[in-house]
């Protein structure tokens, strides 16, 4: 596991160009005849940027030729099931958590992020089918520093992506609060993935130390 640093001066200059590109995907729809997609987050304007986000937001819209519509909905609010967060779990095959556990680290956590998915049936209002299809979290001590937690997304939806508008939306919000640091831990198999977020690994030769009880 290698320890990734997100560093202040590059940071910025890079997760500017990185909002670019995010929200010229998310304010350019594509419209297709059979499939429909629609991305409807707003254009924005540097003005925009630096307004905070908001807790909840459609990040990106589906039709299909039935009628229906899927939505992805972004949130930091921190609305995570935790039986359907372990569910997530098992589904990109990682180790089980005791449920209480995983409740007390969403508790504990400084800010939830989490996507949902939300599919509408023409006439079915009120009738919705709403799951939980991505997760990452952040701990932090509200101030300096904050590190990314526990980044997943559903293996059906993966590639289109969702987890780097997810992990982005993220910075931006810990930006926003005036924390410059952020780190996370990444296996070597997503360094590259956080490496094109703007993350750097060991940088000026910092390195994580870890303490492991010797049973």
């Amino acid at each position: 596991m290698i320890v990734v640093k997100r560093v202040v001066g590059e940071m910025l200059l890079h997760f500017s160009s990185l909002i670019g590109e995010s929200f010229c995907f998310a304010s350019c729809p594509r419209i297709l005849k059979n499939n429909t997609t629609q991305i409807v987050e707003p254009p924005s304007t540097l003005e925009e940027e630096e307004e905070p986000l908001p807790d909840e937001f459609v990040l990106v819209e589906k039709s299909q030729l039935d009628g229906e519509v899927e939505q992805i909905i972004f949130s930091s609010g921190g609305d995570v099931d935790v039986y359907e967060l372990q569910a997530l779990c098992d589904k990109v095959g990682w180790p089980r958590r005791p449920l209480s556990k995983l409740a007390a680290a969403l508790k504990n956590s400084y800010m939830v992020a989490a996507l949902h998915s939300v599919k509408k049936l023409p006439g079915s209002e009120g009738n919705e089918q709403k799951r939980l299809i991505g997760m990452a979290r952040a701990t932090s001590d509200h101030a300096f520093n904050a590190t990314i937690w526990d980044v997943l997304v559903d293996p059906s939806y993966q590639g289109q992506g969702l987890g780097k508008a997810m992990v982005e939306k993220m910075i931006r919000t810990l930006l926003q609060r005036d924390i410059g640091n952020i780190t996370l831990f990444a296996d070597s198999q997503v360094v590259e993935f956080y490496r094109n977020l703007g993350f750097e690994p060991d940088p000026e030769g910092i390195k994580g130390m870890f303490w492991y009880p010797r049973y």
